[in-house]
């Protein structure tokens, strides 16, 4: 439904996560689950102004470690592999300054800085291997003894002796990430606050869960315990009364207000932002619920109206054009969005936006336009099939046979359809000249192995 603020999916493996629930997600069907990520330039170019100097102080290069926004209302992060962090949507939205969002992030670059996730796994292999030897050593005492109870309560010790090894081991892990958060946080002259502000309201809910569940099932410490660390610690840094600026609170809040107005029902975002709030992320917020909601000409009044308050802000003129390419008017949307990409020349899905939306009028002459634009997005930005896809339409208007099917084979590939991607490579690469760039791409594509 949404081209600048859009959903994808993905699969991911079993991840470390900064979760609050009371236990650890079990490891055997975390294995392929499937998530809906969301795409947008000013989310994205908000949280790599986040990232950046934790990654650094981590050792970590921003080039190497790609934050991705999920589709889920609940507060949650987590990290799937050494290359990716995912921050889901209600983290944003339940974030009130920057300043707990970045915490949240420090704590996932913990995560990442020490390869957590590569030690679980080595974890795992480990612990399977001792519960087996517990369960094979229970069965042969079972068979010397003849006692089939015997078996099954040892079998069961056995489980648990592994699940409880994992479980000691997922805590460790998660204090070791506070402990770096803090540090990193500290380096780049930030605030724990916030950080220690966001444990601190998840603690009652936490708190009322482990009341009578044993500590040593739970896969984070205890709140109390985990608290009390990050306060202590928080507290020594010269930076901890130190406030978020005006202006990286302002974006924070633009942010919040798009993904609550864009993730959320009408009846919820207006609560969160009654009409008595006249702010610009107020404003915001009810532009996209106009949006939305199918009332496109009070939304283009809104975004105006936005514009007129703020005429530098990219991302005002990027929605309006949306607006205006998805009810129908591709045309209309060009000046809008050709002064967002003036405004944001690096941000790749402005651009292919606004290649759509060339590619959208039908005209002809704009269509050596479009494929500059939607090459240059794609180069920005490889991550998005949406540009493969148009970009391919208008190859083909150009019959140019063999880059539309390379476009193809690239746009499913970017989707994750490689049994698709690759049957578009060989077409393409069969018109291709042998050894030219766009030959070797469509090579690279036809010689993909996926990864076990």
């Amino acid at each position: 439904m949404m081209k600048s603020f859009r959903r994808t999916s993905v699969a991911v493996v079993t991840a470390a996560a900064l979760a609050f629930s009371s236990t650890l997600p079990a490891l055997s069907v975390e294995r392929s689950r499937s998530i809906s990520l969301l795409r947008d330039a000013e989310a994205e170019a908000l949280i790599a102004d986040y990232t950046r100097p934790l990654l650094k102080a981590a050792g970590l290069g921003a080039a190497t470690v790609q934050v991705k926004l999920v589709n889920d209302d609940t507060f949650n992060a987590f990290v799937a592999d050494s290359r990716h962090i995912f921050v889901n949507a209600g983290a944003i939205i339940d974030s009130t300054t920057p300043n707990e969002l970045i915490g949240v992030l420090a704590h996932e670059i913990g995560h990442l800085a020490a390869n957590h996730l590569a030690q679980l796994r080595a974890e795992i292999r480990r612990m399977q291997i001792l519960s087996a030897l517990a369960m094979l050593g229970g069965v042969a005492a079972g068979a010397a003894g003849g006692g089939g109870g015997a078996v099954g309560a040892l079998a069961t010790g056995g489980m648990q002796f592994g699940q409880r090894g994992l479980l000691m081991y997922a805590r460790e892990n998660e204090t070791a990430a506070d402990q770096l958060a803090l540090k990193y946080l500290a380096q780049t002259g930030q605030s724990a606050k916030g950080m220690l502000d966001t444990f601190k309201r998840f603690a009652d809910q936490q708190m009322f869960m482990s009341a009578h569940i044993d500590p040593y099932i739970q896969s984070h410490p205890l709140a109390a315990d985990r608290i009390a660390m990050i306060d202590e610690m928080a507290r020594k840094s010269k930076y901890f009364d130190k406030a978020d600026s005006p202006s990286l609170q302002a974006r924070h809040d633009l942010v919040r207000a798009k993904f609550a107005a864009f993730t959320r029902n009408a009846q919820s975002v207006m609560r969160l932002y009654p009409p008595s709030d006249t702010s610009l992320a107020a404003d915001y917020a009810r532009a996209i619920v106009a949006y939305r909601f199918a009332d496109s000409k009070s939304a283009i009044g809104r975004m105006d109206a936005l514009i007129k308050r703020s005429p530098n802000n990219p991302y005002f003129w990027e929605l309006k054009g949306q607006i205006l390419l998805e009810t129908g008017k591709p045309r209309e949307a060009l000046a809008p969005l050709r002064k967002a990409v003036s405004l944001a020349p690096n941000a790749g899905p402005i651009r292919v936006l606004l290649g759509q939306a060339l590619v959208g009028t039908g005209d002809g002459k704009l269509t050596d336009e479009a494929i500059a634009m939607l090459t240059k997005g794609i180069g920005d930005d490889p991550d998005q099939p949406v540009g493969y896809r148009q970009l391919a339409i208008a190859y083909a208007r150009k019959d140019n046979i063999a880059m539309a099917d390379l476009a193809s084979a690239q746009g499913s590939f970017a989707s994750g359809d490689i049994e698709t991607a690759k049957k578009y490579a060989i077409r393409a690469q069969e018109k291709l000249k042998t050894g030219s760039p766009a030959w070797l791409r469509a090579d690279d594509i036809i010689t993909y192995k996926i990864p076990r």
